[in-house]
């Protein structure tokens, strides 16, 4: 969430912004909002000033023994304006607060300027992908034949863009899980969480799930949401609360299941794992310091590629443009994986720095060292990996001409010895 005070202030740098964000709040609606609280706060203001040396009048002339009754009488009718005055001030607030909280966070300078994806920047390849002596398989067909991907009963337990994992997928499945916690914690420096999945609806506020995302979101029928990602459970431990410089940074990481409405994908990746309504994610989150968060960034983008480097898969790094970086997002890199079957790199990390926008919205301070003042902490926040996502490049990337796939030797002890995955 922006400041009051700043987009006052940057009004014609915020509309320019949103114009390169591709989002259409109405900042002209905000000045107007803005200019009528003013106008009316002043009013108010007035009318409470008078109504107190009024009322000392009033206390002079009852100790005096005099007649009062009719600025009694006036002041009844000063009261009753400014309760209305309150209600409106109210009411403009609210609408205020609505703006504010559905505006994006402001780009970093380094941000490219682009409509979409088109826009996004290339920054570094690692790794060459494949070359293939026969067709490579998609990773449905190849799970399929192997029997250890039911899309057809995942669809029957719970509908389109579910499935079920048996036997080696489920294993291979909790093996990265465990393999990418271990790398993290072990070498990384992360604290381990595992957190609630269901969370309340201000928590989701907080890291800008809500309210602009909402209909991407289950909801329960008693008003809590099911998270579609640790960094909302796992940035929101602090919320609320003002930290010492000298416990910064924090690194947490946590795995947990993910849930996604997938609202704006109808037609896109209908078949296979790469966009489902249900997947598991291990995830990476910082709490800095205001001077240290871009450092932090950038070794939070080294986390994320220690684990691709050590399943050996080729990706590439790109740095997002003004129209495609997320919502609370000042900068974001995203790390994209070979698929062999599609012939081009997907999404299987998003690292981003949203700066102070999130602990803004769920009041998340340090207490500087050294000085009698508070900033709010900058929160950063990076898949490490998209599990699922993860088993699909290793299924399609490692996969033989027999229709078997090899398990990288990085996770064979997590797979009890097993190196192949065949019939």
């Amino acid at each position: 969430m922006l400041e009051l005070k700043f987009m006052r202030e940057n009004i014609g740098m915020l509309k320019e912004m949103l114009k390169n964000r591709n989002n259409n709040t109405d900042m002209d609606e905000f000045e107007k909002l803005d200019s009528k609280r003013r106008e009316v706060l002043s009013e108010v203001e007035g009318l409470k000033r008078d109504r107190n040396n009024v009322s000392a009048e009033i206390a002079s002339l009852k100790k005096e023994k005099k007649n009062a009754d009719s600025l009694i009488e006036k002041m009844g009718g000063v009261s009753a304006k400014i309760k209305e005055l309150d209600a409106e001030l109210a009411e403009i607030d609210s609408k205020i607060t609505n703006i504010q909280m559905t505006i994006p966070n402001v780009y970093h300078s380094s941000t490219p300027i682009g409509p979409d994806e088109d826009s996004n920047v290339e920054i570094k390849r690692w790794g060459e992908p494949r070359k293939f002596d026969f067709e490579p398989k998609p990773h449905w067909e190849i799970g399929e034949n192997l029997g250890i991907l039911d899309f057809e009963r995942g669809a029957k337990l719970s509908g389109s863009r579910f499935v079920l994992y048996r036997g080696a997928a489920a294993r291979l499945e909790r093996a990265l899980i465990n393999f990418m916690l271990d790398t993290h914690t072990t070498e990384h420096g992360y604290t381990e969480n595992l957190t609630p999945f269901i969370v309340k609806p201000e928590v989701c506020e907080g890291t800008g799930q809500l309210p602009k995302f909402e209909e991407d979101m289950y909801r329960t029928t008693d008003d809590m949401y099911l998270i579609s990602t640790s960094e909302i459970s796992m940035t929101n431990i602090h919320r609320k609360e003002i930290l010492e410089e000298a416990e910064l940074p924090k690194y947490y990481t946590a795995y947990s299941p993910c849930f996604r409405r997938e609202a704006g994908s109808y037609g896109k990746d209908v078949k296979g794992l790469i966009r489902v309504h249900q997947f598991n994610k291990v995830e990476m989150v910082k709490i800095t310091d205001s001077k240290s968060s871009y450092d932090e960034l950038e070794k939070m983008v080294q986390n994320a590629e220690t684990i691709l480097q050590k399943l050996e898969l080729p990706y590439r790094i790109i740095q997002l443009c003004s129209g495609d970086i997320g919502f609370s997002a000042a900068k974001t890199y995203d790390l994209e994986v070979w698929i062999p079957s599609q012939n081009k790199y997907r999404e299987i990390s998003s690292c981003s720095n949203c700066e102070d926008f999130q602990a803004r919205r769920m009041g998340l301070k340090y207490r500087v060292a050294g000085e009698n003042r508070s900033e709010f902490c900058h929160t950063l926040n990076g898949s490490g990996l998209a599990v699922g996502r993860t088993l699909v490049a290793i299924m399609e990337n490692y996969q033989q001409e027999d229709g078997s796939f090899l398990i990288p030797k990085v996770l064979i002890p997590y797979m009890g010895g097993l190196d192949v995955v065949k019939n």
